[in-house]
């Protein structure tokens, strides 16, 4: 059943919650914030809809793991002074979830007026999906909106609970996310590829499974090809290799190469002696060849290249994990040919999960290039796992006549 979009409710006048993800790093200040703000302005066009429509929007995020207390660096004051600014729209930033100054607040709040609750994670209570946190933010709305897809996997109480309260709806994030993400899982235009890497394979046994049949092309990278080259009988060196994951490493190979499905493993890798940023010397090898004490920290010239030609010939791609250790400059060549060769595919619909591949991708200003970038970590790899994510499941469902139109047909 197709869940209710924020285009099927009637805002004007009304008092809307909105549940956001504002989880950026704060510790240097509002204009250092400009390079992190990416989570805030994929909440630009809720939030600017409610004020086109007239409504009242009461804004509520976590920030941080403070524990269920509050702790003064995790305030989001200088948040609500970063989005004001993107908005070019005051915005209020109470220092209180709920309370007497809250509700004063709200009761004169006018129409496109906006407030920012304090981090509701200041309260066990939203961890920990509390009936009394929900119902008591709850009664600070008419309506309630989730438009944060990035904790759209979390049961918790501004997730979850407070939708029992409050009728609800997706947000056009949320909205957006759910349809890009389930169009390549539901109906992908052939050939399909799945770039995988990041460290572990632990983290990709699901949404490999869940690809495989699916797929013509499967790209192994990052550190979690270790465990596969491990798994082809190859050394690995000192690089870290899940040997729990051996034989699933080698149950998908053979799987997928029963399917006819193309294995791409990188020809050759970066190799060194230490796994430090500055190292004193850096090695390109066969991925077949890793010396002993040696750590693979990125797919070497030559795997990115072959990589970057075989993407080109893929009409969707779905791409989770960076290539190496791409928070180091130093390694960080191999994701970048890759990302760049994602966004010079014509025609082809690249999705780009959350996490470290998000903000590898923004980072190189590709963004706009690729077709989806996901704003969930945890949460789309979850989704493209097949499983059903709580913070969308709860909200209400809608039965549209056919031919009924509404605002998401003017868009």
């Amino acid at each position: 059943m197709a869940k209710r979009s924020l285009y099927d409710m009637d805002v004007a006048g009304r008092r809307v919650l909105v549940r956001v993800d504002f989880n950026i790093p704060i510790e240097q200040g509002v204009e250092a914030m400009k390079s992190y703000d990416q989570r805030l302005r994929a909440t630009l066009p809720t939030i600017n809809y409610l004020i086109d429509k007239g409504s009242r929007i009461i804004l509520c995020s976590h920030l941080g793991r403070p524990g269920g207390k509050v702790v003064e660096e995790l305030r989001l004051a200088p948040v609500g002074d970063r989005l004001a600014a993107l908005l070019e729209h005051p915005v209020t930033s109470m220092s209180q979830i709920f309370g007497p100054d809250v509700e004063t607040a709200i009761s004169k709040m006018s129409i496109g007026d906006i407030i920012l609750l304090e981090n509701v994670r200041f309260d066990p209570g939203e961890e920990k999906n509390d009936l009394q946190f929900a119902q008591a933010l709850a009664r600070l709305a008419d309506l309630f909106v989730m438009d944060a897809f990035a904790v759209a996997h979390r049961t918790h109480a501004s997730t979850v609970g407070v939708t029992d309260f409050l009728p609800s709806a997706m947000g056009l994030l949320v909205e957006k996310e759910v349809k890009a993400l389930g169009r390549v899982m539901e109906s992908p235009q052939k050939p399909v590829a799945a770039l995988m890497g990041g460290a572990k394979v632990s983290d990709k046994i699901l949404i490999m499974e869940n690809l495989l049949k699916k797929l013509d092309h499967l790209f192994i990278g990052g550190g979690m090809c270790a465990t596969f080259i491990k798994a082809l009988g190859f050394p690995t060196g000192a690089s870290q290799v899940e040997e729990d994951q051996l034989e699933f490493a080698k149950d998908i190979l053979k799987r997928a190469t029963d399917q006819g499905i193309a294995i791409h493993m990188p020809r050759d890798l970066v190799v060194t002696s230490e796994f430090d940023p500055r190292p004193t010397q850096v090695q390109i090898v066969e991925f077949n060849q890793v010396l002993d004490g040696s750590y693979i920290m990125d797919i070497g010239p030559h795997g990115a290249m072959q990589f970057s030609v075989d993407l080109a010939k893929c009409k969707t791609i779905i791409w989770n994990g960076p290539m190496g250790v791409f928070e180091m400059p130093r390694y960080s060549a191999g994701t970048r040919a890759v990302a760049q060769a994602m966004a010079r595919v014509p025609g082809a619909t690249t999705v780009v999960g959350g996490g470290s591949t998000a903000e590898a991708v923004e980072a190189m200003g590709l963004t706009e290039k690729m077709t989806h970038v996901s704003t969930g970590g945890g949460a789309s790899l979850e989704f493209l796992e097949g499983k059903e994510l709580p913070g969308i499941a709860a909200l209400a469902d809608v039965q549209r006549d056919q031919g009924q139109l509404s605002d998401r047909n003017l868009i």
